[in-house]
């Protein structure tokens, strides 16, 4: 077991919150500011894990801006004379008694990053700070067990696929430095957000306090066990889903390894959370699955869903069992250099082949519980879409919201009048010297990107939809014009119609 964090939690009280809040807010400590600072090189390089491009070209300036950069976006000691200058409100005094600074006589430590984080949603593009434990690059070696993580790939993955949904009570649950609940706190009326780490709650609720948000609600527990009996309009999570080996030497990470072997606890998750939400009520969540020999991932992660219940299950990606842990142990910031590295992979490798896993994927999923119960619901079909979608994406939570509601509108059969979408486009493809087309694809700018093969009928057809003529009206002109029965058209275009609305190229 990695040893855990020699620094205390966070103390996120409400007044020496506030007064760091309002010296951020002076200082201009935002992503673009800072990125004129020291430049785009140099911020990019701060991705891939070096600070020394930005230690260059900030080198000699003790502005404000380049005080606070080198604390709390590279983690390093400042002097004291610079910060007190720096935060006049909170004062070095208080960065200390909020826990994330250490006075080293001359010196102020920082026991903990802030790093701006900007964020576009259905509102506008905003940022907020956040404040997590140091990184390996601050702290130059592993992570400890208890590590508190900032705002990774999968915490903004998580943000992308957020429906833009206005609720009533929402949950975060596994809410880490709470980046998802101040999301979903911009369009509902009051968050729950839970986390088995009593580290992590302290960094989320200074982090809603830095940020204004005050209506999220912090409980202390693992899963739903600090919810139970309650119901929510919309659940998110980004659980500990990293499939890890339980094995002697191996870390436990809090905030990727849930404990359990293999996907069982996204198992646990999909399986509970139905009990958890409201009529209506949606959940999301990020998640790994394990395809077996004759169990691929998908389809294990499908005969988890009560029937009743909409899925919709997008696979992004899928790595094999030793791309995968390599992932992750260097994820933890153990290099192929560390001599821990060949026995971690071993561990790693040898748990995938108890187990008879070939591969391992990772994608989102979004559940629904029916509006109705009971007799009121016998006739409903409920949307089950499982997909593999490598492709660039863009807007996935708008696009998840108006792919539930498609579903929704065709329950009740095809509009009378349809749209094409305005983010919709035709590509013919001809052999040399022919005239007709031997490919035509519509493709789809935003949201799943989807690239889709039609013939000529069903592109005319989607070229007339513009709401001049109705459904029914375009089918018979194209039949009229093809020289072919309306019946016989019309059974074929009405599934593809259907597809098309469902995948968003048309709209009513």
């Amino acid at each position: 077991m990695t040893a855990v964090s020699d620094t205390p939690a966070p103390v996120p009280d409400p007044a020496l919150s506030d007064a760091l809040a309002v010296d951020l807010d002076a200082a201009d400590f935002r992503s673009e500011p800072l990125r004129r600072l020291w430049g785009e090189e140099a911020d990019d390089a701060l991705a891939r894990g070096l600070r020394e491009p930005i230690l260059r070209a900030v080198a000699g300036d003790e502005g404000v801006l380049a005080t606070l950069g080198r604390l709390f976006v590279l983690g390093m000691p400042q002097p004291v004379s610079a910060v007190a200058a720096a935060l006049p409100t909170a004062g070095v005094d208080g960065l200390v008694a909020l826990g994330i600074a250490r006075s080293e006589g001359e010196s102020i430590r920082p026991t903990a990053l802030i790093r701006p984080q900007s964020f576009v949603d259905a509102d506008g593009i905003g940022e907020w700070w956040i404040a997590s434990d140091l990184d390996e690059v601050a702290l130059d070696g592993a992570l400890p067990a208890d590590h508190v993580l900032g705002v990774g790939g999968a915490s903004r993955t998580l943000a992308e696929i957020v429906m833009p949904i206005q609720v009533d009570r929402a949950l975060d649950l596994g809410t880490g430095c709470g980046i998802q609940a101040l999301l979903v706190a911009r369009h509902a009326a009051s968050v729950v957000a839970t986390d088995i780490s009593t580290r992590a709650l302290a960094y989320a609720e200074l982090n809603a306090r830095l940020n204004g948000a005050r209506n999220i609600e912090f409980r202390l527990g693992s899963m739903f066990e600090p919810v139970a009996g309650e119901t929510f309009d919309l659940i998110v999570s980004n659980p500990p889903f990293v499939i890890t080996p339980r094995a002697e030497g191996v870390p436990e990470y809090e905030y990727r390894d849930g404990g359990l072997i293999g996907d069982a606890l996204v198992e646990q998750f999909v399986r509970t959370v139905p009990s958890f939400l409201t009529p209506g009520g949606a959940a999301q969540l990020l998640g790994n699955w394990e395809s077996h020999a004759h169990a691929p991932g998908l389809e294990r992660l499908a005969s988890w869903v009560p029937a009743e219940i909409d899925l919709w299950a997008i696979q992004r990606e899928e790595l094999t069992p030793l791309a995968y842990a390599e992932l992750w142990i260097r994820d933890g910031g153990t290099t192929p250099r560390d001599p821990a590295f060949r026995s971690l992979l071993t561990a790693w490798l040898d748990d995938f082949t108890a187990r008879g896993v070939e591969a391992v994927g990772f994608g989102y999923v979004l559940l629904r519980l029916p509006d109705a119960v009971g007799s009121a619901s016998e006739d409903r079909t409920p949307l089950r879409r499982i997909e593999r979608m490598p492709q660039p994406v863009s807007n996935v939570g708008s696009a998840l919201r108006d792919g539930l509601a498609a579903h929704d509108l065709l329950a009740d059969g095809l509009p009378a009048t349809l749209f094409t979408a305005s983010d919709v486009t035709e590509a013919r493809h001809l052999m040399p010297g022919d005239d007709d087309p031997s490919v035509i694809e519509l493709r789809q700018g935003g949201g799943f990107g989807r690239t889709m093969g039609v013939d000529t009928a069903l592109a005319a057809f989607v070229g007339a939809c513009d709401g001049e003529l109705t459904v029914m009206q375009i089918v018979s002109a194209l039949a009229d014009l093809f020289e072919v029965p309306l019946v016989d058209l019309w059974a074929d275009l009405e599934p593809r119609i259907r597809r098309l609305v469902l995948d968003g190229l048309l709209h009513a």
